[in-house]
């Protein structure tokens, strides 16, 4: 009998979505629920159209998000480099959504295009009244809205995966049941008809689903709204966000619960976070312990990080510290390719320490005589947090 497969050996998953490590999130919802007076915060911009009237976004603005990262900070107060350079999270601020897009109502098309084009979804949710923020369909209804949202992604979905399957049997129609690639396509074709089951008749989101890896490459190759993760950001009115209280958030929390169950919901305020965002940052704690209340930027930053499966390693010395994004499961040598190509190209290996190592033990000397400086070649998986070395040949 041939040997088992250690676990260590076992097939890794492919993680859905995009490969690569330059991912972004879109802000997506309802016109007039707070997207742009979020990205704007956000971003510590004005970029975002911010107005009382449904559709003031029209062309998606994009900025970079510092991720925040005690790590970080604590190599930065170590190492005092000349230069410093964080994680980033990038964030789109997308149109309005309206029901019917899926059809092209409203900015229907070019709306779901621009999600298209992101890897995973900042959805806002509006759960405060105020009679001068007019609501695109008459009253405050979170439940309503984010049955809508979810009702056109998965239309658009549906319709998409009905042209695949078309265009797959049209092109399949000759199939013999001989060849390697009849047999992929035949295979190919189930798992898009299963897709179509999945959205139709099961009622779910594309990521809801298990697949194996085999059946990850046709979804990913499908690029589906439903397959991206959602973080859903229920915007509150000051006073409620304060109070850490809101009449919506139960029902909102069980509807993710029945129809999305393990998307992160995060309760924020865009008015608090508004009226922070243009204070200092002495100023801002001074009123963060008046309210007794803190921003969640980071936190929501963190979120929308941490849902496109990325980490960060880090290179440190006296000129620069910084974090490098890369993807759960990125080997060694595709690691240091983020730097530059000549570090994948010609990989020799890693001096990797952890950060905990580090802190530990307080230097890199005192973690090499601790000997948990260690020499990694290509198989090498990284792992959040390795402050890495890289050696690469002439």
């Amino acid at each position: 009998m041939p040997p088992r497969k250690s676990a260590a050996t076992q097939e890794r998953k492919v993680l859905l979505g995009r490969p690569g490590n330059n991912l972004k999130v879109g802000i997506v919802g309802l016109p007039n629920v707070g997207k742009s007076s979020f990205f704007n915060a956000l971003s510590n911009t004005d970029l975002g159209k911010a107005a009382n009237f449904p559709y003031a976004t029209i062309d998606p603005e994009e900025a970079r998000i510092p991720v925040p990262d005690s790590r970080f900070d604590w190599l930065c107060d170590v190492y005092k480099p000349a230069s410093r350079v964080p994680a980033f999270l990038t964030c789109i601020d997308i149109a309005g959504l309206t029901a019917g897009a899926s059809t092209g109502e409203g900015l229907g098309n070019a709306f779901l295009s621009h999600v298209r084009a992101v890897d995973g979804i900042f959805q806002v949710v509006r759960a405060f009244d105020d009679a001068e923020v007019t609501h695109v369909v008459g009253d405050v209804d979170p439940i309503r809205d984010m049955e809508i949202i979810s009702t056109e992604l998965r239309l658009k979905d549906i319709e998409w995966v009905q042209k695949a399957i078309e265009g797959l049997k049209k092109s399949g129609r000759s199939l013999g049941n001989t060849s390697l690639a009849d047999k992929a396509k035949k295979e190919e074709i189930a798992t898009v008809e299963r897709i179509y089951k999945i959205l139709t008749e099961d009622g779910k989101d594309v990521r809801k689903a298990e697949w194996t890896n085999k059946e990850i490459d046709v979804v990913n190759g499908l690029q589906l709204l439903t397959a991206k993760p959602v973080t859903y950001l229920v915007n509150l009115s000051e006073k409620d966000y304060i109070r850490k209280k809101n009449k919506w958030l139960p029902k909102i929390k069980a509807w993710i619960d029945q129809n999305n169950p393990g998307d992160p919901l995060i309760p924020f305020s865009v008015a608090l976070e508004e009226r922070l965002a243009t204070m200092s940052s002495e100023a801002q704690k001074a009123e963060e312990e008046k309210v007794g209340a803190i921003s969640t930027l980071g936190k929501i930053t963190q979120a929308g990080y941490t849902s496109l499966d990325l980490i960060r390693y880090f290179t440190c010395g006296p000129d620069e510290v910084r974090a490098w994004t890369i993807r759960k499961g990125t080997k060694a040598p595709q690691a240091a390719g983020v730097i530059h190509s000549d570090f994948e190209n010609k990989f020799v290996c890693g001096e990797i320490m952890s950060f905990s190592d580090l802190k530990e033990h307080g230097s890199e000397a005192a973690v090499k005589a601790a000997g948990k400086l260690r020499q990694q070649g290509k198989p090498y998986e990284m792992v959040d947090g390795d402050i890495a070395y890289w050696k690469a040949g002439a």
